[in-house]
C-alpha cells in the first residue's frame, strides 16, 4: 500500500504556507512589531497546521481505512469519524 495520496500535495502546500508565516513572525518579533500583529500571524500558522492535519487524517480514513467493499453502516461510521476529527 502506497503512503502517497493525492491530498499530500495539498498538505505540503498548507505546511509551506505555515512555514512562510513562521518566518514572517520571527521577522516581526525582531522588528518589535505589536503583539496583536504577531498574534494574528500565530493564529494563521495554527489554522494552517490544523487544516493540514485534518486533511491528512481524512485522506487516511478514505484511502487506508475505507478500502474494500463497505456496507452503508461502514460508510456512515467512517463519515462520523471524519466529522469528529475537527475536534482534534
Amino acid at each position: 500500500m502506497s503512503t502517497q495520496h493525492a491530498s499530500h500535495k495539498q498538505v505540503i502546500n498548507r505546511l509551506k504556507r505555515a512555514h512562510g508565516h513562521m518566518h514572517k513572525i520571527m521577522e516581526m518579533l525582531e522588528d518589535e512589531r505589536s503583539c496583536v500583529e504577531v498574534a494574528q500571524q500565530l493564529y494563521a500558522v495554527e489554522k494552517a497546521v490544523i487544516k493540514a492535519k485534518r486533511l491528512l487524517i481524512h485522506d487516511h480514513i478514505d484511502h487506508c481505512l475505507g478500502q474494500g467493499d463497505q456496507d452503508s453502516q461502514s460508510v456512515q461510521t467512517l463519515d462520523e469519524l471524519k466529522e469528529i476529527t475537527k475536534y482534534l
